[in-house]
């Protein structure tokens, strides 16, 4: 962490800048709470027209100080926030939060303008900003409060396992609430807001190496340099510390409302997905979400597989239990014989032991069932993860055991357990003992299933190192389009498999390729001005005998002439056989980076897309898990019958084209389609492929 963010979160000097009396105005409220929440450093009140505010000695301005702070608060509005940045910057604070608002966030040009200029100069100077527009941040592991957030006086904080970092004031603090009402301390709640400065990827970057964290929970509404969040991430997963993250603007309309709100850059949001899955970070579909499997990461366990146990006294349950673990991607795989045959000894003879567990009704008159059957399921391999489901009890039922042996059972086996209790008197014993509780079968399995999936994703990116990311953004000339042939050949090199062709100058030349290549051929036409040649009427296929292969060879070059495009010639191929057209894709993005596009291909994949997008280096695994979600996966498959397609190659020709945009960052993008798939290896071929390329002479 950078000496400057270290001010910023832990900072043994703070200035605040427009102190108030009032303990409810902005300018009030910090001062507050580093009192009341124990802040031991020095705390300087700014105000020119009081001596004394909040029982502590004024100075006039910043300049009066006989030491610059660490930290300065700027709760002053308009330009007088702007000359306060300025004065931070010349008396050498490290770190200043800019609470104003009126700048980058607005669609004022001027106001954007201002805040560059800000931004400049304060870093000209080695000062970092938090904001403008920034609520403030909270470190409730020191005291260091400086935020004017209502929330505090609300919801008593208590320093606990989670960091919450958010480009939103309200998302910095809504999680904060209902974490705190499921009786979980946070330490670090912080919103950045505008980003001009120090960006919510780079401050989630810091927090990550506070070594007292358990989860980290962030709220994005842009990504503005995704490098900074690989590198939280890699400091997290070193660690074992699980991301969690909220990206709104998954919509054109989320989009347009978070440009509005902090001048957020709208990131493309499978770009997001595939980002945040290649580092190890999981995304929160809502606020619910966001915290929902908060218990489960915080145990410190470890899963070790997806197969789940179901165990309850109410067989409605046990049938909800296994319909939410079938959506989730949980597998309730039948416990061992010898493990039904010893819960059969203890259970009623109409009692279910396969799995779920279905203790019945006899729980009532019997509350040692419970204690008796959890050792032996213990002891079962079959099992990753348990579900205990107390729908319902009352004064019968000895609860409170019920509580004590699920907590021992968890206790032996290391596994992941939910609860699942509606009735607040069962749900205590459980929850007092620090056990994950949910009010029905769904939020319950849904929390266990991602918290499963979250550690597989984090192993998985342990295991590659990926392409960093651009520092910044950057606007590139405009690339020149390669022909036909040379896309073909370019890819050839790379190891991808391409259609067998030649590009001939002549009519001869045409003649001569299609009876070398034997059969009905395909002719079109090649130019470096065309990216989309069957407008132009440019592509003919099955062309057969020397008459057709001469008149397609000029058609193309007339289409070519009248469309006022250069012929570079004409492109004999063989005629692919295969049974389906996939395609490839590749760009270079200018926030994250090369991109590759697999998916459903052929001349309608721009109006029906059946993509999924990759972020290299990837597996042919990854590419195979990325086409199993698509609409095309049956198909791959086979249905009715048919053959699967052999897909071996094309998972390869993915890999290598990942490989390629790494490797050579001249190529801004790149479109192979239609590529030919069979049911044979040798039925993967490239037909036809579009690459642009940058710093390229015409």
């Amino acid at each position: 962490m950078t000496s400057s963010l270290q001010a910023a979160l832990d900072p043994r000097s703070i200035a605040v800048i427009g102190a108030s009396e009032n303990p409810d105005k902005i300018g009030g409220r910090p001062l507050l709470y580093l009192s009341q929440f124990g802040f031991r450093g020095e705390v300087w009140p700014v105000n020119p027209r009081r001596d004394e505010v909040q029982g502590r000695r004024t100075v006039p301005r910043l300049s009066a100080l006989s030491r610059a702070p660490e930290l300065a608060i700027i709760a002053v509005p308009g330009e007088a926030a702007v000359a306060a940045l300025d004065e931070c910057a010349e008396i050498g604070v490290k770190v200043a939060i800019m609470m104003a608002s009126g700048f980058g966030e607005t669609a004022d040009p001027a106001a954007r303008a201002a805040e560059r200029a800000m931004v400049a100069r304060a870093r000209a100077r080695g000062l970092r900003m938090i904001g403008p527009n920034s609520q403030g941040l909270a470190n409730f592991g020191t005291g260091a409060v400086a935020s004017f957030s209502s929330m505090f006086l609300e919801v008593e904080p208590r320093d606990g396992p989670v960091g919450i970092v958010s480009q939103s004031g309200a998302m910095s603090v809504v999680p904060y609430g209902l974490l705190r009402g499921r009786g979980i301390g946070v330490r670090h709640t912080h919103a950045t807001g505008n980003d001009a400065d120090v960006t919510v990827c780079e401050l989630a970057a810091a927090v990550a190496a506070d070594p007292g964290l358990k989860l980290l929970l962030l709220y994005l509404e842009s990504i503005p340099d995704p490098h900074h969040l690989a590198e939280a991430a890699a400091i997290a997963r070193a660690r074992g510390l699980p991301i969690v993250a909220l990206k709104s603007g998954r919509t054109a309309a989320g989009q347009a409302a978070a440009q509005s709100h902090t001048g957020a850059l709208a990131n493309e949001d499978r770009l997001v997905d595939a980002f945040l899955e290649q580092h190890g970070i999981w995304r929160a579909r809502d606020t619910t979400d966001l915290v929902a499997a908060a218990e489960l990461y915080l145990k410190g366990w470890r899963p070790a597989g997806r197969r789940m146990v179901a165990i309850s006294n109410s067989g409605a349950t046990c049938v909800m239990a296994a319909d939410a673990a079938s959506q989730a991607g949980l597998d309730l795989a039948p416990l061992e014989e010898g493990t039904q045959a010893r819960l059969r000894a203890i259970l009623p003879s109409f009692a279910a032991t396969r799995n779920p567990v279905d203790i019945t009704a006899a729980l009532m008159t019997n509350s040692a069932l419970f204690s008796q059957i959890l050792p032996v399921i213990a002891e079962d391999p079959s099992a990753d993860a348990f579900l205990v489901g107390v729908p319902v009890a009352g004064r019968a039922y000895a609860v409170d055991d019920f509580g004590r042996d699920t907590a021992a059972f968890a206790q032996a086996t290391g596994k992941p357990v939910v609860i699942v209790a509606p009735q607040e008197l069962v749900a205590a014993p459980f929850r007092s003992r620090g056990l994950p509780v949910f009010s029905g079968e769904g939020e319950a399995v849904r929390a266990l299933a991602q918290f499963i999936a979250h550690h597989e994703r984090m192993a998985a990116a342990g295991e590659r190192t990926p392409h960093p990311a651009p520092s910044s953004p950057s606007a590139s000339p405009a690339p020149r389009l390669l022909d036909e042939a040379e896309s073909l050949a370019l890819l050839a090199r790379a190891g991808i498999p391409v259609v067998r062709h030649r590009l001939c100058r002549t009519a001869d030349e045409a003649v001569a390729a299609a009876a070398g290549i034997g059969g009905p051929v395909a002719v079109k036409g090649c130019s470096a001005g065309v990216a989309h040649k069957s407008e132009l009427g440019l592509v003919h296929l099955g062309v057969d005998g020397e008459a057709a292969v001469r008149a397609a060879f000029e058609a193309c070059r007339a289409g070519l002439a009248g469309a006022g495009h250069p012929f570079a010639g004409a492109i004999v191929a063989a005629m692919a056989r295969g049974r389906r057209e996939l395609m490839l894709g590749a760009h270079r993005d200018p926030f994250f980076g090369p991109v590759v596009v697999v998916g459903d291909g052929g001349k309608y994949v721009e109006a029906m897309p059946d993509v999924a997008v990759l972020l290299p280096p990837f597996s042919e695994a990854q590419v195979r898990r990325a086409l199993d979600g698509l609409r095309l996966a049956p198909l791959i498959a086979g249905v009715r019958g048919e053959p699967p397609l052999a897909i071996e190659p094309y998972l390869a020709a993915a890999v290598a084209v990942g490989r390629l945009m790494v490797e050579r960052p001249a190529i801004a993008s790149l479109d192979v389609n239609p590529m030919m798939i069979g049911t044979a290896p040798g039925e993967c071929l490239a037909l036809d492929a579009v690459v642009f390329e940058e710093g390229s002479a015409p």
